[in-house]
């Protein structure tokens, strides 16, 4: 008796298991959202078995669904290597991540060329947001995000530490002279609208009370911020590990030797944990924080510094 379920109800159900949605599904399989309903129905009817249960916003696997699922998953996976072994054809794994406009530009983009390299078969489409992902109505796998790590339901890797410091352009440092946190009174502050109480942090960590931590020009992203300190228009606010390739090679300087570090307010990667079924997700999260770990210690080695002591 051949008791082989359909075929397409198990691609149905091995996609929505796995990415906890059915409409995210659908746009996985190039079908309709209905369509996968339907197979994933098909698919219980023929076992007798529920594998998930509905809410108004989500489907959740049952104890009977994971169990299902875990098996399903690791034999079609199966089937895909040996396909890809036998035709030598790797399909393309897609990933969508998010991240900050500043982080991306200045510490994701540069180091993905490596995981690309080595993962030819896994497509990155990387978006920038400043807003947190709802990971059950968008069609992202991962963020990484700026917070105290406290994202309930979700898993959360963190990836450095969040270390403020005043960084300018040197010859903006040699004109103004600025050496003590007293010497800022006579600068232009520069702001991030996204991190809006950076200074403040600063100012107060650093025994200054009596500079205005608002005081000076306000940019929508640390991008902005970022570009205008290049410019020689002020000092601005700045996460080190963000800048650090611009510290080593003299484009910023830190005028003052004091940073503040937030704590557990940092940078996290934050994805569902039904993510970590698919390889080419684990792949990446594996890189990520290897990568971070690498950055993180080049961060604490020490900068050159010029005759004068300025880091470069």
């Amino acid at each position: 008796m051949d008791i082989l379920p359909p075929l397409n109800s198990l691609r149905a159900f091995e996609a929505a298991g796995r990415l906890q949605s059915i409409r995210r599904a659908a746009e996985e399989l190039l079908v309709t959202p209905g369509a996968v309903s339907r197979q994933v129905q098909r698919l219980e009817t023929f076992l007798g078995v529920r594998l998930f249960r509905r809410d108004p916003r989500e489907i959740v696997l049952t104890a009977e669904g994971e169990q299902y699922l875990e098996a399903v998953s690791r034999h079609l996976d199966g089937i895909r290597e040996e396909t890809q072994k036998l035709t030598g054809k790797r399909a393309k794994e897609i990933l969508r991540v998010r991240a900050y406009t500043t982080f991306a530009m200045k510490w994701l983009i540069p180091r993905l060329r490596t995981f690309s390299e080595s993962n030819s078969s896994t497509e990155v489409r990387l978006t920038t947001s400043n807003e947190m992902v709802d990971f059950e109505r968008e069609s992202v796998d991962g963020a990484i995000r700026l917070g105290d790590g406290n994202w309930p339901g979700l898993e959360v890797d963190r990836l450095m530490r969040n270390e403020l410091v005043p960084l300018c352009s040197a010859a903006f440092a040699a004109e103004h002279a600025i050496q003590s946190p007293d010497d800022l009174r006579s600068v232009r502050l520069l702001h991030s609208l996204v991190r809006p109480d950076d200074w403040r942090f600063w100012l107060q960590a650093a025994g200054n009370q009596d500079i205005d931590p608002y005081a000076g020009d306000k940019y929508a992203s640390s991008t902005l911020a970022y570009q205008a300190t290049l410019e020689g228009q002020g000092v601005m606010m700045a996460q080190r590990a963000l800048f650090l390739d611009d510290l080593r090679v003299g484009r910023l300087v830190q005028p003052i030797d004091f940073s503040l570090d937030r704590g557990d307010f940092t940078y996290y990667f934050v994805y569902p944990r039904n993510r970590l079924r698919s390889p080419a997700f684990r792949r990446f999260r594996e890189w990520l924080l290897a990568q971070a770990d690498h950055a993180d210690r080049a961060e604490n080695q020490p900068l050159q510094s010029d005759r004068a002591g300025v880091p470069v």
